[in-house]
């Protein structure tokens, strides 16, 4: 070291990283490093510092939120929601991800008023996180997916989708649509039977006059 330069096995040790990695960030501009006469590469200890400042920063400043759903307690109690969390948390591992919400919900992907959704929704509106992780499209939400996804990113969120392939998904989509159907056809029933007993109770008193 000398005049306050690095040389590149002195500043990769400095930086914990390897060699190659510090000559990949110079080549793409990430962390540019000064040129000597002989084309070698010095580094000013004053840069690391403050690119190691940058990068601390941008660690502590992306905070993530995980999300995971079944539609029932059976699928709970199978372990489904669990192994589900635990696929993302390992995506997350991988990524270097800090995670500081692991939420776990159960409830039809319809409902807007799921516990776990809600409370993400709040973490969201409240700036709370910056990214939010999800196996599938369909465990945050059934329908209306870029709705929501448009208005995290109006708080600054992002939506990361791992797209893994839900078996299980197709059987609760299927679920979720008989029960669209079996509403439907309820209120549909309830509101005949109502216009029927109105009409004989017309009859009636037509009958009686």
């Amino acid at each position: 070291m000398s005049n306050n330069l690095l040389n590149i096995k002195e500043a990769s040790e400095y930086l914990n990283i390897s060699k190659e990695t510090l000559r990949n960030w110079d080549r793409t501009g990430k962390l540019p490093s000064i040129k000597t006469a002989g084309g070698h590469r010095r580094y000013q200890k004053e840069t690391l510092d403050e690119f190691i400042g940058i990068i601390n920063k941008e660690e502590t400043s992306d905070v993530v939120a995980t999300y995971a759903r079944v539609s029932s307690h059976e699928q709970k109690t199978k372990g489904d929601l669990d192994r589900q969390s635990q696929r993302i948390s390992e995506y997350c591992a991988k990524k270097k991800f800090k995670v500081e919400y692991i939420i776990k919900d159960v409830g039809s992907g319809l409902s807007d008023t799921r516990a776990g959704f809600v409370k993400l929704g709040n973490l969201v509106i409240d700036k709370k996180i910056t990214y939010v992780i999800i196996e599938n499209k369909d465990r945050l939400t059934r329908f209306q997916y870029n709705f929501v996804e448009k208005m995290f990113g109006s708080y600054g969120v992002k939506i990361i989708c791992i797209d893994k392939p839900d078996d299980e998904g197709d059987k609760e989509f299927i679920n979720d649509l008989m029960m669209i159907i079996a509403s439907f056809s309820g209120r549909l029933y309830g509101s005949r039977s109502a216009k029927r007993r109105k009409e004989l109770k017309l009859k009636e008193n037509s009958n009686i006059n």
